[in-house]
């Protein structure tokens, strides 16, 4: 053996034998919002944890800011419940050891049970909760197809696996029963579920009512609106960790964030306590770098290994469409369904805006025909909308435009035929339907 190479090994023999040190620090500020640590600049990075004990209850947060002297802590619970002059110490990079056997269960963001079901498996890798996205060159290409189930989605905005997609609606529209819906498509060997900042009483009403068939294959982690934002900002980053464990074992996963717009209100919250300036609408420079960092991990694994499909709702604050987070995110994902609350108000759901909802992967889904009935009904449904305040007024007389004619008597029977509900179950075939209808 080279002698430079048995001295080495010598060392690392020799430092496996040392105990472990753990690195500590005191706090020495208290704020509503963070406290600040001395003695841990030298040894943490930006999102290490840090924990102090109160007692016999260890209090965890997440280095969030690094000065000279001090380093500024965010703790995972609601409350700052530290002292100054606690013992502070780093506890390591955040991540999550998921296992199989989580499959059927239902965590926090920590990846502690919440279901009452006993201690979760781990399993034998860390995966880090901020991982980095997957190499551009060493991703699969799209090329497979998938069925929702869902006749306006399948039929105007069609996905592929692999897809990343946005739901983006305002608040009471639809947004959480649509992404029940799409819960329940039976193309996906895994559904990872993420609910971030949801009320604490539509949990137990989500997982019991809409997953409930598909409730045996799926992981669900919740972050409720009372908890911490970083508990919030921290949930859809352990929701896909998941999702890129079993994505790594080779399986079609369905990952569903709802919402980003939380994550993104709570990634707001945490910049600003670390001291960054709000430069849109509120929003700190550094959340419109982690929306993209979050949503590239979805979506193809490299060659041979399994995929991601992204379902993200976004939450428009006031029915505004072009708020910067919806616009950021709008021009990430590969796609978006507009759900438009005057549609709703007409008692049609989905309340999908069709004109206003597209999918760039839609080539690869539909045939020639298909394609061409879509542009059609696009045309006739535009023309429909657009004379709509023309013919209340009485403006409108039949057989003074045939495409007129046809879009008058068309576009009501297709609205009909988009009319689904959780009740009615999913569609085999949208297009057989749709024909179907029409013809009648």
């Amino acid at each position: 053996m080279n002698p430079l190479t048995r001295l080495a090994a010598t060392v690392e023999e020799a430092l496996a034998e040392l105990p472990v040190v753990r690195v500590g620090g005191t706090v020495t500020d208290v704020s509503p919002t963070a406290y600040r640590v001395a003695g841990l600049s030298s040894f943490v990075k930006l999102g290490d944890r840090v924990g102090v004990r109160d007692g016999n209850r260890l209090i965890a947060g997440e280095a969030i800011r690094i000065d000279r002297d001090t380093v500024s802590v965010k703790p995972f619970e609601d409350r700052i419940a530290v002292g100054v002059g606690a013992t502070a110490f780093r506890m390591g990079a955040m991540g999550l050891r998921p296992h199989p056997d989580w499959i059927g269960r239902v965590v926090n963001a920590l990846g502690d049970p919440l279901d009452g079901g006993g201690p979760l498996a781990r399993g034998d890798r860390t995966m880090p909760a901020d991982r980095e996205p997957p190499a551009a060159m060493t991703r699969a290409r799209i090329d497979k197809p998938l069925r929702t189930g869902i006749k306006v989605i399948d039929l105007f905005t069609p996905i592929c696996e692999g897809q990343r997609i946005g739901i983006f609606a305002g608040s009471g529209v639809g947004k959480s029963t649509m992404l029940a819906m799409i819960a329940r498509a039976e193309s996906f060997d895994v559904v990872v579920v993420g609910l971030v900042g949801e009320r604490g009483r539509e949990v137990r009403e989500f997982l019991e009512g809409p997953l409930k068939d598909n409730r045996a294959k799926s992981v669900v982690i919740v972050s409720t609106g009372d908890e911490s934002p970083m508990m919030r900002r921290l949930a859809p980053q352990s929701a896909t960790a998941v999702a890129e464990y079993f994505r790594d074992l080779g399986k079609s996963v369905l990952l569903i964030i709802d919402s980003v717009t939380r994550y993104a209100h709570a990634a707001r919250d945490v910049a600003l306590a670390a001291g960054e300036p709000a430069v849109a609408r509120g929003y700190a420079p550094s959340t419109f770098s982690e929306l993209p960092r979050l949503l590239e991990r979805a979506g193809p694994g490299a060659e041979g290994a399994g995929t991601i499909t992204g379902i993200f709702s976004v939450l428009v604050d006031g029915d505004d469409h072009n708020d910067p987070v919806a616009d950021s995110i709008r021009g990430t994902l590969d796609g978006h369904v507009v759900l438009d609350r005057a549609i709703a108000d007409q008692g049609r759901f989905p309340a999908v805006n069709v004109l206003g909802s597209i999918s760039r992967l839609a080539e690869l889904v539909w045939s020639k025909e298909q394609r061409e009935l879509v542009r059609r009904l696009r045309g006739m449904i535009a023309r429909f909308e657009d004379t709509r305040d023309l013919r209340l007024m009485g403006g409108y007389h039949a057989g003074s435009d045939p495409d007129l004619d046809q879009a008058v008597a068309l576009v009501p029977k297709v609205y009909e035929a988009l009319r689904q509900s959780p009740d009615t179950g999913l569609v085999r075939d949208a297009f057989s339907d749709l024909a179907q209808l029409m013809r009648g």
